[in-house]
């Protein structure tokens, strides 16, 4: 086994997921980039950053599915180590809570609710049976601390429950030597975001730049979230530096939501 720390990060062909996994490999860690988009995550994986001698690799994943998150998570366990696991991979729609589907609150649910406990479960099996000491973080949302959100009950509903699974997951893992945290992210200028700005702008009947300045308003350092700012907070919970941190929600939204 190689003596670079090794690191799976879901969701991460795009977005957030893509900038966790090149500044994790800036700092030193082998990344396993893993997404249901097998092409977007080769295409991670050729961003990535080798000057530590890593070898990089990527994985196709259905966060949703136990057997494919234990093959990913035994693998590389067997082969490199896991030392540490990044559940990122999520999805947002926006809805009128009154015109919500089931259909729809159940697929929410089912990728950053159910994927987050099916990856902490496979991953912290892996990392208990091989001996290590392992971190976790999940990206949670700032979505996850309060509901005065408009038109993502759903996505609420997911978030909320990600920092709850968080806090018994770091609770019960911690006799395995396995730490576990998560992100709450405010308004990250990602693709998803620009979606949402369509949504939101449709649903308000205004347009996705005055609801840009609208989020803008709405946070304190006066800018949009950047993917930079979730990743370097991630690199940090993974790091020694976070080595007593265990069942936290940190929140990086630039001051949108205090709690």
């Amino acid at each position: 086994m190689s003596n670079t720390k090794t690191v799976v990060v879901t969701g991460a062909g795009s977005g957030i997921g893509r900038t966790i996994a090149q500044v994790l490999a800036e700092r030193g860690w082998q990344v396993v980039v893993s997404d249901i988009n097998v092409e977007a995550a080769a295409a991670t994986v050729g961003t990535l950053a080798v000057a530590h001698n890593q070898r990089h690799e990527s994985a196709e994943l259905d966060v949703t599915d136990p057997i494919a998150a234990a093959t990913v998570a035994d693998s590389i366990a067997d082969r490199l180590g896991l030392d540490a696991w990044v559940s990122n991979a999520g999805i947002s729609f926006m809805q009128k809570f009154l015109e919500v589907s089931v259909e729809q609150f159940d697929k929410t649910l089912a990728i950053n609710l159910k994927g987050v406990f099916v990856c902490g479960q496979a991953a912290a099996r892996a990392m208990a049976r091989t001996g290590v000491a392992g971190t976790i973080v999940n990206t949670a949302s700032m979505a996850g601390k309060q509901g005065k959100v408009p038109y993502l009950s759903d996505y609420v509903a997911s978030k909320f429950g990600v920092i709850g699974l968080t806090q018994a997951m770091a609770f019960e893992l911690a006799e395995h030597g396995i730490r576990v945290n998560s992100v709450c992210p405010g308004y990250v200028a990602t693709p998803m975001q620009a979606r949402e700005l369509s949504w939101e702008a449709e649903l308000r009947g205004t347009s996705p730049e005055a609801v840009r300045a609208m989020w803008v308003d709405d946070t304190p350092l006066a800018r949009l979230e950047e993917p930079e700012d979730v990743a370097k907070v991630v690199a940090f919970l993974l790091s020694d530096d976070a080595a007593f941190m265990t069942g936290e929600a940190l929140a990086i939204n630039g001051g949108a939501y205090m709690d």
